[in-house]
């Protein structure tokens, strides 16, 4: 699987800087050669990284080159010199480059609070830049894993183009995004307008659907990138699909790969007045310490995903509620109509709030005793 290098027109490469310590790749670049149409989404956090300070600026203008990565420090709460650190490391690189700093995009994972190894870093910028192959999209993919245990890539095939993409996140999933980074690359032609409307719906249904433990982060940066290398400009609303899809399927990746988690679950929200109020119930759910709970026993508690509806400031008709587990009912008219064993495995809640036409998906996990004892642990 290649990942960001399987489009045409990029490379990617990875090495140990030194930020974890030892031999642990840590440094990644995402490179498309030339500046590219480009788009991005980062986190709604009031108290953004300094990568993602700078990224928003710099993806303003619709067009970058380089993605540099790095993992061990989030670069997070680090004041002026966290703004300083990005501006030196980035310029360094677009000196190696041949390009502006302005075209490459930062993005930082790892604790919060810790300054960046500005120096550990710029020394190994020239073994990065040498780092790069059409082949390297696993080793960046591995450079930016945190608490995860798998690297996450993955790449679909259009009608003469291809989208794929790498990313990273196992705890701190929470919309709107999670301590994530995604890069996502093509070889379509798009225009910006086009790239930035399919991105952002693509991360609505994907990242902003999924929900892990309730807490979000001062880092999600998802960027996209298109090379235009394969001379194709998708029709119809075939690159918008194809875009999805990898989405979903990165997003999918990091809830299999939750923290602690021992299984996922999918609820599925429908009868609503329009989507969006079908998303807003469905994460209400998700966000539910208690249901989260019965779904780490497997205990189809209907009565609590109710509870979680009735919190979320969602206007609904308690009596039209419909609730099934597994495909098989539970509610009914928002009274109980069967009793079932505990589930085994993941599985999905199905969730029909009234007459309306607006659906969502969420996918969560199970609340684990794992989870409290991995995050209870000094990080």
């Amino acid at each position: 699987m290649r990942g960001v290098t399987a489009a045409r027109g990029f490379v990617a490469g990875a090495i140990a800087a030194g930020i974890k310590g030892g031999s642990v790749l840590d440094l990644a670049l995402v490179d498309a050669g030339a500046p590219v149409v480009s788009a991005a989404v980062f986190t709604t956090s009031r108290a953004p990284a300094a990568p993602v300070v700078i990224g928003r600026q710099r993806a303003m203008r619709g067009t970058l080159r380089a993605v540099l990565l790095n993992s061990g420090c989030a670069n997070a709460a680090t004041g002026d010199e966290g703004i300083a650190a990005v501006r030196r490391t980035t310029e360094e690189l677009a000196m190696r480059l041949g390009c502006e700093a302005d075209d490459i995009l930062p993005c930082s994972t790892g604790p919060i609070g810790p300054q960046l190894p500005v120096e550990a870093v710029l020394a190994s910028i020239d073994r990065l830049v040498a780092s790069r192959t059409d082949q390297g999209g696993g080793a960046a993919a591995v450079a930016i894993m945190t608490t995860d245990t798998v690297p996450k890539q993955t790449h679909r095939a259009g009608d003469g183009f291809i989208v794929g993409g790498m990313a990273k996140g196992a705890g701190m999933l929470r919309p709107d995004m999670a301590t994530m980074l995604s890069v996502v690359t093509t070889d379509a032609i798009v225009e910006t307008d086009v790239l930035a409307e399919a991105l952002q719906g693509a991360v609505d249904v994907s990242f902003n659907s999924l929900n892990v433990d309730g807490c979000m982060s001062t880092n999600d940066t998802v960027v996209a990138l298109a090379s235009g290398a394969s001379g194709v400009r998708p029709t119809g609303d075939s690159f918008e699909r194809l875009l999805t899809e990898v989405c979903v399927d990165l997003a999918l990746q990091m809830a299999r790969d939750a923290e602690g988690a021992s299984r996922v679950v999918t609820i599925s929200v429908g009868g609503a007045a329009d989507d969006a109020t079908a998303r807003v119930a469905g994460k209400a759910v998700a966000d539910s310490a208690l249901v989260r709970s019965s779904f780490y026993g497997g205990d189809p508690n209907w009565g609590r995903i109710i509870a979680a509806m009735g919190a979320s400031g969602v206007v609904f008709d308690p009596g039209e509620v419909e609730i099934r587990y597994g495909g098989t009912p539970m509610a009914s008219g928002g009274v109980g109509v069967g009793r079932m064993d505990p589930i085994v495995g993941d599985f999905e809640v199905e969730v029909s709030i009234g007459r309306g036409r607006g659906t969502a998906r969420v996918v969560t996990t199970d609340l684990t005793p794992e989870y409290v004892l991995f995050n209870g642990a000094p990080s």
